[in-house]
């Protein structure tokens, strides 16, 4: 590292001030950002306010040269990773830099903190958690990225792996033209679960929100407990998410699927929130709060995406496991197509080995849109 480059920690308001506001100085030039609600961003970061700081710890650092922030990064340790993955697990994220240099020094001082923390090995880059944003865009630079997603520059690839990490991960997304009916078997696999009486699919009811959202995470924390890198969420984050969600929750896009009268599996359908924030620059105020909530009115975005889908594990091994997954697909495709007049969603993200998941994400005319590695490095 040059001598006139310098990391220091994030200390004060104005510190965490130019770390969120760094993202507008390296995207300024990307036509396929979409500049995030920086009051979200904040709110991510606040110990005050983000309850995952209640099983877990985090520094945030500023690269500086010549008087500018040249980088960013955190690095957090989550004592729940600890549980539930491996002992010695650390992690970091909300990576940015300029040039390869301030990255070097940048993943260095977060390497050098989750030593200091006891940790073996460090995954990244996790943007606060699993359930966040997660892994490093590597492939799909040519599209904005949908609500919940992130987006990265090209560059970052070469500066991550030139720092000694290796693949954890990858997560895909995939896209489709959801104008496209299913294939005849898995129609008629819909058509007999339609028949059968034991299945309800249902819409949310966001009258009683709060319940709701409790059911859907429960049945996600069942139905993801298997999967790499869970980690489960505390009652805390439940009523933490259904807080954030309810405002843009459309009931006909989120279902619950019941059989003999008790919930088994979700599947939550969003519009594309970044269409509807992407002129806001980032702020809320004095008049961005104003247009946002006309938006969300009405359902006129041109993409949806479905972030987060489960099946109960008591279920996943059987023939309605799947039956339930393509009735949900199913029943939200028709309300997106027929009422909302939307023509195409993304789903996942998936893991890539995850077998089950994949090959429903594989529907007629999906593909892979964009790759999100999650890098590895022992300490």
């Amino acid at each position: 590292m040059s001598s006139d480059t310098t990391i220091r920690p994030v200390a004060t308001k104005a510190d965490r001030k130019a770390f969120v506001d760094f993202a507008w100085e390296v995207y300024k030039d990307d036509p396929n950002w979409v500049p995030p609600l920086k009051d979200e961003v904040h709110g991510l970061l606040d110990p005050k306010k983000n309850p995952w700081f209640g099983h877990g710890r985090a520094q945030l650092w500023l690269a500086e040269r010549g008087g500018r922030v040249v980088g960013r990064i955190s690095a957090q340790v989550d004592d729940l990773v600890q549980v539930h993955m491996e002992p010695g697990t650390g992690q970091w994220g909300m990576f940015e830099a300029l040039d390869g240099e301030a990255a070097a020094a940048l993943i260095a001082t977060a390497e050098d903190w989750l030593r200091g923390e006891g940790m073996t090995k460090a995954l990244g880059p996790i943007s606060i958690s699993i359930w966040d944003e997660p892994g490093l865009l590597i492939e799909g630079f040519n599209e904005p990225p949908l609500v919940m997603m992130g987006h990265h520059r090209p560059e970052y690839r070469a500066r991550v792996e030139a720092a000694g990490y290796g693949k954890a991960k990858d997560l895909h997304t995939f896209e489709l033209d959801i104008r496209i009916d299913m294939n005849p078997v898995i129609d008629r696999l819909i058509r007999a679960g339609e028949k059968n009486s034991r299945i309800r699919i249902r819409d949310v009811d966001k009258s009683k929100f709060d319940q709701e959202a409790a059911i859907i995470l429960d049945i996600l924390n069942d139905a993801w407990s298997d999967n790499w890198g869970f980690v489960p969420l505390t009652d805390a984050e439940i009523a933490y998410a259904g807080k954030k969600l309810k405002p843009i929750i459309v009931e006909d896009l989120v279902k619950i699927a019941e059989v003999d009268g008790e919930p088994v599996a979700f599947m939550i359908t969003m519009p594309d929130l970044n269409e509807m924030i992407r002129d806001l620059d980032g702020k809320l105020f004095p008049f961005g709060w104003a247009k946002l909530l006309w938006r969300l009115r009405k359902v006129t975005t041109r993409r949806v995406r479905v972030p987060l889908m489960g099946v109960r594990k008591s279920l996943q091994h059987g023939r309605m496991a799947s039956q339930l997954a393509f009735m949900l697909i199913e029943f939200t495709r028709r309300v997106c197509v027929d009422k909302y007049g939307i023509n195409i969603g993304e789903f996942g993200w998936v893991l890539e080995d995850n077998q089950g998941m994949m090959s429903i994400a594989q529907l007629p005319g999906a593909g892979i849109n964009h790759t999100y590695r999650i890098y590895q490095k022992v300490l």
